[in-house]
């Protein structure tokens, strides 16, 4: 009887991690974009409202600078980087690392674009972006013009799915 109501407890601890890493964004296609306010690499604000209304965006959320499948993925969104620019777009890189290290994650891997450093995550709460177990969540949004979002990607371990997801989604929608 012990036995049972420890391994009945152990799925159950199971059960309840893996719905946590499953859970839905709060964000989701659709939605309009939530506005928020960030340093980039350079130490500069960046203000998403500044950018709404001219652009569209692709802001991809990621665990930690310098790790391999995230260095995989912004490497991937680098090698696609003129691709976005036909389509007019803005990719934004957001983790919880800071400033000095989104500085050094752009300058030795030749990053052309925004990283925004959320290390309170309080953008990756707004958006809901979910966890994996104790990981930060890996999701890329599609942001239109008028500030919708009109693609999502949830996937912690196909990095080089992101940037092609969002290419698709771009093509699709100009």
């Amino acid at each position: 009887m012990q036995i049972t109501r420890s391994i009945f407890g152990c799925l159950l601890l199971a059960g309840a991690l893996l719905c946590s890493s499953c859970s839905h964004s709060q964000v989701k296609v659709g939605s309009k974009v939530p506005v928020f306010q960030l340093k980039d690499q350079d130490g500069h604000l960046f203000d998403l409202a500044s950018v709404l209304g001219k652009q569209p965006l692709v802001i991809y959320f990621y665990p930690k600078d310098e790790t391999s499948v995230c260095t995989k993925e912004a490497c991937s969104f680098r090698d696609a980087y003129e691709q976005f620019k036909q389509y007019g777009a803005k990719v934004i890189g957001i983790s919880s690392d800071g400033v000095a290290s989104h500085k050094a994650f752009a300058e030795h891997h030749h990053l052309p674009f925004t990283l925004l450093a959320d290390t309170a995550n309080d953008v990756r709460k707004l958006f809901g972006v979910p966890k994996t177990f104790v990981l930060p969540g890996r999701v890329t949004y599609v942001v239109n013009k008028n500030g919708i979002v009109i693609h999502e990607f949830n996937s912690m371990r196909d990095a080089e799915k992101h940037v092609a997801s969002a290419l698709q989604a771009l093509t699709t929608t100009n």
